[in-house]
């Protein structure tokens, strides 16, 4: 049994795998609970992926026979990197392209990770990592507008809104649900122009909000990160 850790901005993903087969995922929402989980556990290799707490830190917690690896762009992944800044490049997004060739191999793939940002991620059909983009979430958008001003409220429910709002609160949130839904469906509709047969992976803490609400077809992938890390994995145990 293999294990894969997603510390992300706000949750702790943890998976373990079985060869390419996810087998059991937790989620926990502090450290403190996550080395509390992995104090009983063995595993015959990990991974861990970071972009909050130290994962140098968090493999001192897990107990392997194998190899335990955190994620960095001086690893060997199964793609390649073509970002010119790969020394800035987050591992969350590394994990999703790698995630995208896990699932669709050969083939054009952009992924949109909508989370705490909404990250855009291309990945050629030869594998090539080219980068994308990155944009502000929809909570995100929500808090700028309260802090940044000295009247407007903090707004947080995600749903569907009227075009025309009729006050404060519902200008506030068509602003930002149409706007984030008019700068996806534009984005894909770029990338579609640009690439031929693009398969558009949806993943993230707001996919469930994006899936009824973007054009399709979008293929929605809530473990894509998780399959993306042990891709990752599975690559370097082979090497």
């Amino acid at each position: 049994m293999n294990l894969v850790i997603d510390n992300g901005n706000t949750r702790i993903k943890v998976a373990s795998f079985l060869g390419s087969k996810l087998h059991e995922k937790f989620l926990f929402a502090t450290n403190e609970q996550l080395k509390g989980f992995l104090e009983n556990e063995r595993f015959e290799h990990g991974l861990v992926s970071s972009v909050s707490e130290s994962a140098e830190e968090v493999l001192n917690w897990i107990t392997c026979s194998g190899k335990k690896l955190s994620l960095s762009v001086a690893l060997p992944l199964p793609i390649t990197i073509l970002y010119v800044t790969p020394e800035t490049l987050g591992v969350d997004r590394m994990a999703a392209a790698c995630g995208a060739l896990e699932i669709f191999q050969d083939q054009n793939c952009l992924v949109i990770d909508a989370g705490t940002c909404i990250n855009y991620e291309f990945l050629d059909k030869q594998a090539n990592y080219h980068g994308g983009a990155i944009s502000p979430g929809i909570q995100m958008r929500f808090e700028a507008m309260h802090k940044f001003t000295a009247r407007l409220p903090l707004l947080k429910e995600i749903s569907k809104t009227d075009l025309v709002g009729n006050s404060t609160e519902s200008c506030m949130k068509s602003g930002v649900i149409n706007g984030v839904l008019a700068e996806v469906n534009g984005i894909i509709d770029q990338y579609n122009q640009k690439f031929p047969r693009l398969r558009v992976i949806l993943c993230g803490g707001d996919a469930h909000f994006f899936e009824n609400n973007l054009k399709p077809p979008i293929f929605v992938a809530p473990d894509l990160v998780l399959h993306g890390l042990n891709r990752i994995l599975l690559h370097n145990v082979n090497l």
